[in-house]
């Protein structure tokens, strides 16, 4: 099991694309991850001002950060697994 203790994160990127090859890569070689979303764009939490304030002229496809975790025994393997298969 994978916690906020024993993770390591092992990629971060801003394109969904990148984010499901990474996750694919990672299932493929069964190295057990855990992943984050975080949307610049939500209306919800403190200080969004995105009501107020829209998002004319923002990249909708670069909208999300996506974070991805492994546990840090993995981290070595995961690394070198991503490396060599995404051009990372």
């Amino acid at each position: 099991m994978i916690t906020f203790f024993n993770r390591k994160e092992i990629y971060v990127c801003q394109t969904n694309e990148r984010f499901i090859e990474i996750r694919n890569i990672l299932r493929d070689n069964n190295i057990k991850y855990t992943y984050r979303i975080v949307d610049r764009n939500s209306s919800q939490g403190f200080g969004s001002q995105r009501g107020r304030t829209g998002t004319f002229g923002h990249n909708m496809r670069i909208s999300k950060t996506y974070y991805i975790y492994v546990n840090k025994k993995d981290y070595e393997v995961a690394s070198s697994l991503i490396g060599r298969w995404s051009g990372f």
